[in-house]
Order: C-alpha cells, then sequence, then structure tokens
C-alpha cells in the first residue's frame, strides 16, 4: 500500500466532507464518529463533489440531486445514483490521515 498524507485529522469535521487531491484522484475525507474514511470525491450519478455536501449516518449527500453514498462501502443509499463510488483506506497517524489511492477497498475504478 502506498499511503500518503492527506490532511490533518482537526481539519475533518463530522459535518461536512474535506477535499484533498491525492496524485490524479480527487478524494473526500469524511468522519463518523472516531472513524475517518476516504471517498470518491465525485458523484457517480452528476459527477459533482461529494465534498459539498453533508454528512450524516455514515453517508456523503450529493448536493445536486440528493444522492447518498455510504461511507463504509461506496454504495449508493438513495436515488438517483445506482452506481458505487470508490473508497480508500485510511490510516490515521497521530495527528494527521494518511490514504491510499493506489487500493480501493470496494473493487470500484475511480473516475
Amino acid at each position: 500500500m502506498a499511503f500518503e498524507k492527506a490532511c490533518a485529522l482537526a481539519d475533518v469535521t463530522e459535518e461536512a466532507a474535506l477535499a484533498v487531491t491525492l496524485g490524479r484522484y480527487d478524494v473526500a475525507v469524511a468522519r463518523d464518529g472516531d472513524e475517518v474514511f476516504a471517498i470518491e470525491n465525485t458523484c457517480s450519478h452528476a459527477a459533482v463533489a461529494l465534498s459539498e455536501g453533508e454528512v450524516a449516518d455514515g453517508t456523503v449527500e450529493c448536493w445536486l440531486h440528493g444522492s447518498c453514498f455510504d461511507l463504509r462501502t461506496g454504495k449508493p443509499t438513495h436515488l438517483p445514483a445506482t452506481e458505487p463510488v470508490a473508497i480508500f483506506p485510511v490510516e490515521v497517524r497521530g495527528t494527521d490521515v494518511y490514504v491510499d489511492t493506489e487500493t480501493t477497498l470496494n473493487g470500484v475504478t475511480p473516475q
């Protein structure tokens, strides 16, 4: 695995995802309680930034049409999206968040 620093843990709130670019991928880093997740930052329905939507109950909502994606699986939990988005391995090291964009946890190839 090839983890690289994405952000400081303090920069990730529970209400919103943080947009970061790692290599050639745009990633949304989000929190659900004490867990931190990295999900592809592009809605599979409308190709807009998921980081601009709300994070709640383990999902991130696309602000444009209301599609929701599970932070753990990348699967859509609310229409109109029907295709999952990639999710990436995350490690919290001290006060920093590291993400591996060379590997997806759900087998989805990022856009």
